[in-house]
């Protein structure tokens, strides 16, 4: 080598190790969810497609690792969500967070995100009115006017004339109710009684009989996706309202983490969701065998995608400006990408994806496996229920 190349070749070599090493650094993104207790599922559903992400994707960015911090809070509890919020903010420098599988976890860290200025994935929390109150939050989930809106008017184009309501009394639920009343009153049909019921409860044999003694055509009913989802959605079933002619018309209620153990009952119940493990696409068919591989009893859900696409959104986020919360919320907007589920974008107003919701009917598939059978599609639907 002659020594003109010689001394090129050093001084690259000198420019590397002056650069690379000072530039580089560890991009910390903390996760905030529910990793024990009744309601642990979230957690595990978060944590694993998180981790399906980073084996798919690598746990660098532009040289940058990327570290994820996992806070547990053990249900919906404002309190533990803020406490782990201001840990993973002051002692562990986040510069991201993400998960919160409940509304009031959520709502508990909008202060602190907007004056540290780190975005906030929300993976579930689905109440409209969250993202407003930081412009530092932004949602890859769903929230309850996106999908139920599409079941009302489903129910009411097939048949519906009555229906009785059946919510979790909190902010979801209220929002669920809500959604679906004015949009089948607004298609002609009638409301006959609105149920809340408690958060906590998992006994729903008192409200059973009401709704079967109402005589309305159907139920519309939402419910936190875990035990109390199951256990309404069995009693349903055991109380005899199918028998009884009443149709069940819901959201998340059978759910893939659930669908399983409420067995053949469970056949022909129509829900109206952004994502079902049986989406047919090579990209989902891709995600859950990933899963699969990786955590062979698990079952993706909406908490799977709901958490995919956060991490991916905090990537892309990364990518465009690195640890900058300022620059990162602005160079999210607008973006769009292929989900699991779909196509997907961020609305630049909301911060919340826009996305297909699907009419879908628990049916068995080739295997015998019960799935949300996708048999109708409302394309790219925003956030119904956001109000500037």
């Amino acid at each position: 080598m002659k020594p003109l190349q010689m001394a090129s070749v050093i001084a690259g070599l000198l420019a590397a190790l002056v650069t690379c090493p000072s530039s580089a650094e560890t991009i910390r993104v903390g996760i905030i969810a529910t990793f024990s207790g009744p309601n642990a599922i979230w957690g595990k559903q978060f944590k694993e497609a998180t981790e399906v992400y980073v084996a798919e994707h690598g746990d660098s960015i532009n040289g940058d690792k990327i570290e994820f911090i996992y806070k547990d809070v053990a249900g919906p509890n404002a309190d533990a969500s803020k406490a782990a919020a201001q840990d993973l903010l002051v002692r562990d420098q986040v510069k991201y967070l993400g998960g919160f599988d409940f509304t009031p976890n959520a709502l508990a860290v909008a202060p602190l995100i907007t004056q540290a200025k780190v975005p906030a994935v929300i993976f579930n929390a689905a109440t409209s009115s969250i993202n407003k109150q930081s412009n530092f939050f932004l949602r890859t989930s769903f929230t309850l006017w996106q999908v139920s809106v599409p079941m009302a008017n489903w129910a009411a184009a097939n048949g519906a004339k009555t229906v009785i309501t059946a919510v979790t009394d909190y902010n979801p639920g209220v929002d669920a109710e809500t959604a679906f009343a004015s949009a089948f009153e607004k298609k002609g049909g009638k409301i006959v009684s609105k149920i809340r019921m408690p958060l906590q409860t998992t006994d729903f044999a008192p409200f059973m009989q009401r709704i079967k003694d109402s005589g309305s055509d159907g139920v519309f009913a939402f419910l936190p996706a875990g035990p109390a989802t199951f256990a309404f959605t069995k009693a349903y079933n055991e109380g005899g309202l199918k028998q009884a002619g009443i149709r069940f018309y819901g959201t998340g209620e059978t759910d893939e983490t659930t669908i399983d153990a409420l067995g053949d009952q469970a056949t022909g119940l129509v829900t109206a969701y952004h994502y079902s493990d049986a989406h047919e696409s090579d990209l989902n068919t891709a995600f859950t065998a990933k899963l699969k591989q990786m955590f062979p009893s698990s079952r993706a859900n909406l908490a799977s995608v709901g958490a995919y696409d956060g991490v991916h959104l905090i990537y892309q986020m990364i990518k465009a400006a690195k640890g900058d919360g300022v620059k990162a919320i602005e160079a999210a907007k607008g973006l769009a990408w292929e989900s699991p589920r779909g196509p997907v974008k961020l609305d630049p107003e909301t911060r919340h994806v826009v996305q297909n919701v699907y009419i879908r009917r628990v049916e068995k598939d080739p295997q015998g496996r019960l799935i949300n059978k996708e048999f109708d599609t409302v394309q790219q639907v925003p956030d119904l229920g956001f109000n500037p």
